[in-house]
């Protein structure tokens, strides 16, 4: 397989991610509509439904995939334990700042991964990855609503909430880079969210869990699973094996324009001038990149 067709096929597999991302949103609203849960009850029971399904799946027809060399342990519990964090810190920033302000701060992440990256692999910095990362923090800030000349205050809970969004979110791209060097996607997500469930799970403590679930609820969060879940993970971690890490983290943020758009389609939300002026940003940022690799 050439480099062109490998760049090729990873481009595909993250946009194909992101696709499935956005979708989180709205199959999470739909399983809320059903049974009351909170954000760090769901985001628990969506990490060990996702993991069950892996193990099993690969306990029953690849049981050779489960097998890891003790020494990359370190990494993999690291993937999982940033995966956890990152949704821990998620709930939290939406909860504390505001899902705007959180979405803003999450699109700090490609500037990061592009920086350690360089710093660990000597992955190059080029002009056009500080200008595709521009246009997709500047189109997040836009597709957010958020308001960036009006008063915008944050504790200082709030400002360190905000600034672990991004570096969990960047340290799961890194850790997840790492991994790939030696294991297939299959086999880095089910650890991954092994170690992330683990990572959530005593906090399920302090927070009520949605029994009994009603049927439609359950039909809802199987489609979370399956397909905002692991169709979106796997193919972003099958790009990770074939494109550098900070590409594919600034490719990841098309999932901003896919949101906005299933918002206007499936949840009959207006998109306003700025907000479709954003995804066009957004997917501007894509467009360059895909330009100079071609």
């Amino acid at each position: 397989r050439s480099e062109s067709e490998a760049d090729v096929t990873g481009y595909l597999a993250v946009l194909l991610a992101a696709a499935a991302w956005g979708t989180s949103g709205v199959f999470v609203k739909f399983v809320a509509a059903e049974v009351e849960v909170s954000a760090l009850a769901l985001a628990f029971w969506r990490d060990i439904s996702t993991f069950t399904v892996l193990f099993t799946g690969l306990a029953l027809f690849r049981r050779s995939w489960l097998r890891v060399d003790r020494r990359d342990l370190r990494w993999l519990v690291g993937l999982g334990a940033s995966l956890g964090i990152f949704h821990v810190f998620w709930n939290l920033g939406v909860m504390v700042n505001g899902a705007a302000v959180a979405t803003v701060q999450q699109a700090a992440m490609p500037a990061i991964v592009a920086v350690v990256a360089w710093a660990l692999w000597r992955e190059s910095v080029t002009w056009v990855k500080i200008a595709a990362i521009a246009l997709t923090f500047t189109g997040t800030v836009l597709v957010s609503g958020l308001d960036v000349q009006g008063a915008v205050s944050l504790s200082p809970m709030g400002l360190f909430i905000g600034l672990g969004i991004p570096i969990a979110y960047a340290s799961w791209s890194l850790f997840g880079k790492k991994v790939r060097e030696k294991y297939n996607a299959i086999t880095t997500l089910t650890y991954a969210f092994l170690f992330g469930w683990l990572v959530l799970l005593p906090l399920q403590l302090f927070t009520p869990q949605p029994f009994p679930v009603p049927a439609p609820a359950m039909l809802w969060f199987a489609a979370l699973i399956f397909f905002a879940t692991i169709l979106s993970f796997a193919s972003y971690t099958f790009a990770l094996g074939r494109l550098p890490a900070s590409v594919a983290s600034i490719l990841a943020m098309s999932e901003i324009a896919f949101v906005a758009v299933y918002a206007y389609f499936l949840l009959g939300e207006r998109l306003t001038v700025a907000q479709i002026a954003g995804s066009t940003l957004v997917i501007g940022g894509v467009l360059l990149l895909w330009w100079k690799r071609r």
